[in-house]
């Protein structure tokens, strides 16, 4: 008697095509390919933007030493605006990869509040078009997450409480004179 039965499927020796220690991609941060999750969308937004804030400072302080035109000033910040938000737009198709949308999602964003999409809106838990899930969050990401929103608070009570100051000095002024 055989030992092989010819009622088995044919079985052919090759690797599978995804290798199970790799149930995560890779993050590529420069790049417009791949998937990055929620909090690691506001944690790259939150670090872009403090790179983008340093770089203005240090073109407005060597540009200010100088000595140049105020106007070479706002030339040299948007030097410093224009590669943030290419990054931010690559983080932005990223994320719409993420659920699993095509990268010409990103459109929505100049929709009013439709930018809370791509914060709330969770991302495909399993391997969707544009790759597998990313890597969980590590603690650097999820405090510096978590410093948006601080950002975000801080940002509007500055909003509020410096123009009420500047009414208020000016008042105590006017009211010392008399």
């Amino acid at each position: 008697m055989s030992a092989v039965n010819p009622y088995m499927p044919p079985r052919a020796q090759v690797a599978d095509v995804l290798d199970p220690a790799s149930e995560y991609q890779p993050v590529k941060i420069f790049s417009w390919r791949g998937r990055i999750g929620r909090l690691r969308y506001l944690a790259y937004s939150v670090a872009g933007y403090f790179a983008m804030i340093l770089a203005a400072a240090l073109i407005g302080a060597v540009v200010g030493v100088v000595g140049a035109n105020p106007a070479i000033v706002s030339v040299g910040t948007m030097i410093a605006v224009v590669p943030y938000l290419v990054f931010m737009w690559m983080l932005l198709i990223q994320r719409s990869h993420d659920m699993d949308w095509s990268g010409w999602s990103t459109l929505l964003i100049f929709v009013p509040f439709a930018a809370l999409i791509w914060v709330f809106k969770s991302g495909s838990e399993r391997e969707n078009g544009y790759g597998l899930p990313p890597p969980p969050n590590t603690w650097g990401v999820r405090v510096l997450a978590f410093v948006f929103p601080v950002i975000m608070v801080i940002g509007i009570l500055a909003a509020v409480a410096i123009p009420a100051y500047q009414q208020y000095t000016i008042r105590a002024k006017a009211a010392q004179v008399r």
